[in-house]
């Protein structure tokens, strides 16, 4: 198995985080969802996990990250929506300002999920494929 040793133990902890655009609109262009995927990158690393996927439609985004048993998901997640949404809307600026009359970009909420005993290529192959241009 895919077993990774740390600490005091060994895991195999995938994760499929989902972030909507505030109101679902049809906010990120192929540009932004370039940007997005290198700020997650960074912030993977910067977590020390690994991001295995990452795509998206005009409306959302898909991550598929491999993380370890002492890592808070939810800190996690807030912190790649506002580092995230913030360096946006300051590099896309003209573009967000058009769609939001706020200072937002995801929404509230997000769906996590674990992926256990899915097998992760097909999960890799379904975030690949998302597209909706």
């Amino acid at each position: 198995m895919d077993y990774k040793p740390r600490s005091r133990g060994v895991s195999r902890l995938y994760a499929h985080l989902i972030l909507s655009t505030k109101y679902r609109y049809k906010v990120i262009t192929p540009t932004m969802l370039e940007r997005l995927k290198e700020i997650v990158a960074d912030l993977c690393q910067k977590w020390q996990c690994e991001l295995l996927e990452c795509n998206g439609e005009p409306n959302h985004l898909h991550i598929v990250f491999r993380y370890f048993p002492q890592m808070q998901l939810s800190k996690f997640v807030n912190n790649l929506k506002s580092v995230s949404s913030r360096r946006i809307r300051q590099e896309f600026e003209a573009q967000v300002d058009a769609v939001y009359w706020k200072d937002v970009f995801w929404s509230e909420s997000y769906s996590i999920d674990s992926c256990g005993n899915t097998p992760l290529e097909i999960l890799r192959k379904y975030v690949q494929n998302q597209s909706g241009r």
